[in-house]
């Protein structure tokens, strides 16, 4: 079993100096110029393992979509994909999108209708998709603890 806090930071600048550090001489401080390139910003998807305390599997990408988002719990459980996961997420709308909730009906072998987005069943609302990932099943489960989800898949 695995216990993964995941987040997201977006916005984060890459950027490249302009100029190479002058290295020290005696007597004299290393000079990092500060003149830089930008080359826009990148979104982080990144997993801490709780047990083990460390990164794994960060994703990094130009956007931070739902599809984004599920792509990147797909390829962390792909890394071990005969364990169960727990996925501890806060409450952004990602985290509740219909790729996600199509995801965890797939690796959770939930066969029901899920409706259509925006209109009926499961998938119509954040409310109902919520609703989803909250209520108690034996094959899955995705409980809301204050401000945390936990997405749980089977051993």
């Amino acid at each position: 079993m695995h216990l993964i806090s995941t987040d997201e930071m977006t916005g984060i600048q890459a950027l490249e100096r302009a100029y190479p550090t002058k290295s020290m001489i005696p007597g004299e401080v290393k000079r990092i110029e500060f003149e830089y390139i930008r080359h826009g910003t990148l979104s982080l998807i990144a997993n801490w393992d709780i047990f083990k305390g460390q990164v794994i599997e960060p994703s990094i990408g130009p956007t931070r979509t739902e599809i984004d988002f599920a792509n990147h719990i797909t390829k962390t459980m792909d890394t071990d994909p005969e364990a169960g996961w727990i996925f501890m997420v806060d409450q952004l709308n990602t985290h509740m999108s219909e790729s996600l909730v199509k995801l965890v009906a797939s690796c959770c072998h939930i066969d029901i209708d899920l409706g259509v987005k925006g209109k009926k069943g499961i998938l119509k609302s954040m409310k109902t998709r919520w609703c989803f990932f909250k209520r108690p099943n034996p094959s899955h489960s995705f409980c809301v603890f204050a401000q945390t989800h936990l997405l749980v898949k089977p051993d």
